[in-house]
């Protein structure tokens, strides 16, 4: 099934008035009542589910509701599903808009997957003004500067939508196409996308179509429903139920258009470079267990795939990321080789296995196998199809903490949080994939993530050094300096792999040769080596670019300071090798 625009629907912008069009198919009748006019004004019937009107003279910034008769004659007032700004998530009304954002010369060219670097961002909690008080995309804009120096070139928000209480992760939207009032709204997002791209970062904005809240306005919406399911946005059976909301039906066109048609308007009306869509195995999978036929939802499958159809046609170069627990290559198989056609898809199990390795997990002894597996381990053989990250909403919270925080619980910033932090993230930014990091993850943020606490950027000031440290291994992920070209190719080998002591080396290359070949050493384990023998893949002299323990990046990191060292013929050496620590070598071109 293709996207199948039947009807504009919304309040559309006409000559001389505004345009009101709705889907409620089982309702008496539909009026428009607001600030428009004194009383509401009977909308025509199209005889196919929908109903419209034309009101001369109503005008952007009024307010707008439905009131639906329903079929036993109860009255309903509902916002129009496609209202693009509410007054308020809580109680508000419709707003009419008009899409005359100025973008200036806004001209924002895709990034290559291989070079994408990722942040994660909760607007609500990232740049708050007090305690009390919910950050806004304006405040966010403030911090622009500083992420664009420390090498960041795109910002993944977590939802902005309405949410159900005006604050939260944003997982619980009620109202899809219209943005977050206590966040600034339709023009503030539109302003901070503007202000992203006028420093070369682009905007990937999450995205929630596996459920839709059940005291949202979308439920029973025209007050028709079977055995008090949702009503026609929703399944009315089994299918219906999620641990947080009724699931969408995929297979009705009508909310096939809604969804399609919400895509569309994120790439369009707000020009943003990327979409991620959560829990998408619950929207295939009402079990959420891959290959479970019984519970499998084809309408979502196919659903999936036009979405990426779509988005592609409308954004060529945009990246479209899923979150699916199931780890299938067919979320990124092309749509032509019968897949969903997802540019990515997130490495849900890459953070685990880096805890694993720097003996964080409750329980286990410090392992590398999981992690070798992990590095190996690529969706249709291409390594840019997968997010990688140490630290993410998810993993921070849940009954988690951060990375930093799991390593050091009595506040996330001794010297083993210090070492664990940069050796977590030196492997997430240099290991196959496009890696991701989680606010605050760079200035050692404590605590677990939550929609309440503000990001305490006085520790940017504090821990300069381990920005610094994010900041310089961003620059090598990047090839800045021309001599790490082999960090955004697609090969890799593992050339050491020492279990007992928790020392693994991994070889990356793109086309090979000095300047190309990078190798990456990481002793995970807390032994100080002063000499360790290891095996090179290439003899001859190797420069450190990059070690995580030198001392400008912590004054409590020993202060070693080796530049290079040379392999004998058959590419031995012995090297001193700090505990906690990564080192990143290359040879001069």
């Amino acid at each position: 099934m293709a996207h199948q625009v039947k009807k504009n629907l919304g309040a559309i912008i006409r000559r001389g008035g505004v345009e009101f069009r709705v889907w409620a198919p089982f309702a008496k009748q539909v009026s428009v009542t607001g600030n428009l006019a004194d009383h509401p004004i009977a909308m025509n019937s199209e005889s196919d589910g929908y109903w419209s009107l034309m009101q001369p003279g109503a005008k952007p910034g009024q307010t707008y509701q439905y009131q639906i008769t329903t079929q036993d004659d109860r009255t309903l007032y509902r916002n129009d599903p496609r209202a693009r700004a509410l007054t308020g998530s809580e109680n508000g009304t419709s707003v009419i808009v008009a899409n005359d954002f100025d973008w200036g010369d806004d001209v924002f060219l895709p990034i290559p997957r291989e070079r994408q670097i990722i942040y994660e961002l909760h607007v609500g909690t990232f740049a708050r003004p007090d305690a009390s008080t919910a950050a806004t995309f304006y405040d966010a804009i403030e911090k622009l500067d500083y992420l664009e120096e420390l090498g960041v070139n795109m910002i993944e928000l977590m939802p902005v939508t309405c949410m159900v209480s005006s604050h939260g992760w944003g997982y619980a939207p009620n109202h899809i196409y219209a943005v977050e009032s206590s966040y600034g709204g339709r023009h503030g997002l539109m302003s901070f996308v503007r202000a992203c791209h006028d420093r070369g970062i682009g905007v990937i904005l999450d995205v929630v179509f596996n459920h839709f809240d059940g005291n949202g306005g979308l439920w029973q919406f025209d007050g028709w429903s079977e055995d008090n399911h949702g009503g026609i946005y929703f399944y009315n059976d089994w299918r219906g139920d999620t641990p947080w909301g009724g699931r969408p039906d995929y297979g009705r066109p009508e909310v096939r258009q809604f969804i399609l048609d919400n895509i569309v308007m994120w790439f369009n009306e707000y020009r943003v470079d990327g979409l991620r869509i959560d829990s998408t195995i619950y929207m295939r999978n009402t079990a959420a267990r891959d290959g479970d036929s019984a519970h499998d939802l084809p309408d979502a499958w196919q659903l999936l795939s036009d979405i990426t159809t779509v988005a592609h046609k409308v954004r060529p170069g945009g990246i479209l990321i899923a979150e699916d627990f199931a780890v299938t290559d067919f979320i990124t198989k092309p749509v032509a080789d019968q897949g969903c056609g997802f540019d990515a898809q997130w490495g849900l199990g890459f953070p685990y296995v880096l805890r694993d390795a720097l003996g964080l997990t409750y329980g286990k002894p410090a392992d590398l196998t999981n992690l070798v597996t992990e590095l190996y381990h690529r969706f249709n053989g291409d390594a840019w199809q997968k997010i990688i990250f140490a630290d993410s909403h998810d993993t921070a919270a849940n009954g988690s903490v951060r990375l930093n925080e799991a390593a050091d619980p009595d506040g996330g910033d001794n010297l083993s949080a210090q070492q664990r932090l940069l050796t977590a993230s030196a492997i997430a930014l240099t290991a196959p994939g496009i890696p991701m990091m989680l606010q605050g993850q760079e200035f050692m943020q404590e605590g677990a993530f939550n929609d309440w606490q503000a990001l305490e950027w006085n520790k940017a000031t504090e821990y300069h050094g381990i920005v610094l440290a994010h900041q310089h291994l961003i620059q090598h992920r990047l090839n800045t300096y021309g001599v790490t070209a082999g960090l955004l190719g697609q090969s890799l080998a593992i050339f050491h792999q020492n279990d007992h002591n928790t020392v693994l080396g991994y070889h990356r290359w793109d086309k090979g040769g000095p300047g190309d070949d990078t190798l990456v050493l990481a002793n995970f384990g807390g032994d100080h080596f002063e000499q360790y023998d290891v095996h090179l893949p290439v003899a001859g002299t190797w420069y450190i670019r990059f070690n995580s323990t030198w001392h400008g990046y912590s004054e409590a990191f020993p202060d070693f300071v080796t530049e290079s060292f040379t392999t004998d013929g058959s590419g031995n050496a012995t090297i001193t090798l700090p505990s906690h620590a990564v080192l990143i070598m290359s040879q001069d071109n």
